[in-house]
């Protein structure tokens, strides 16, 4: 259990007590970056709202840490402060309020999002944060999904421009304390390089094109569009905080 820096064994996975509960992504269409308005609430939004972010895959977002290893001497695996990065306009990024308690989670999560695009394929990344009082965002987990295989893996299914799809993207699992003080958060974006393909956004094989297009990137979250993440959270703890 990350954040309280202790040893945990449970007898199945999820642990017992795990219970599900939902986060919705809002905000009053400005999520751009830390310096916007993204929100997590337990709560789904009233009304409809939309978050509008360039994918440029001449300019991808970098990797920075996670459960990687090899790619270079200057590429390390393991959990760095991503506040930098979260300074980006083409990242997304949806805070919780500080948490007045612990929160413990331990199992897999999930996440739903809603995406329109001009651009007939790209992809989604996220990223599960930890953000702590003097504001530094520590990685705990991340994945990616290529829109095209959101379906499944035996045949590409492409995008409309300007409809709206549900996107699942997973796995992540982890086991962490979000601490009082602290913040929950996730980002999302369409680029994570190089530990990820960049995806080229022409609807081709992308390994073998030299050219990429700039998508424009929509994320929609409300009534009948909650985006959203799921989280295990463990109801009975084992310490007072």
């Amino acid at each position: 259990m990350m954040g309280v820096n202790e040893w945990r064994s449970y007898d199945r996975w999820p642990p017992p007590g795990a219970e599900s509960v939902t986060y919705y992504l809002s905000s009053d269409g400005g999520a751009n970056s830390l310096l916007g308005n993204g929100r997590l609430a337990m709560t789904r939004p009233a009304k409809a709202g939309r978050d509008t972010f360039v994918y440029d895959p001449m300019r991808p977002v970098p990797s920075l840490g996670g459960s990687i290893c090899c790619f270079s001497p200057s590429f390390l695996g393991g959990s760095f402060d991503r506040s930098h990065l979260e300074m980006r306009t083409d990242v997304l990024v949806y805070t919780t309020p500080p948490l007045d308690r612990t929160v413990e989670i331990a199992g897999p999560i999930s996440v739903s999002l809603y995406l329109s695009s001009d651009r007939r394929d790209t992809d989604l990344t996220v990223h599960l944060v930890d953000v702590y009082p003097d504001g530094r965002a520590y990685n705990l987990d991340e994945s990616i999904q290529r829109v095209r295989w959101r379906e499944s893996w035996e045949s590409p299914v492409f995008m409309e421009a300007g409809k709206v799809y549900q996107v699942d993207v997973s796995p992540l699992v982890t086991s962490n304390a979000f601490l009082p003080g602290h913040r929950i958060q996730i980002e999302v974006s369409s680029s994570n390089f190089p530990r990820f393909e960049r995806n080229l956004n022409t609807g081709g094989n992308n390994f073998d094109e030299a050219d990429g297009l700039v998508a424009q990137n929509v994320i929609h979250h409300g009534p009948d569009t909650p985006s959203a993440m799921v989280l295990p959270v463990l109801r009975v703890q084992r310490t007072e905080r």
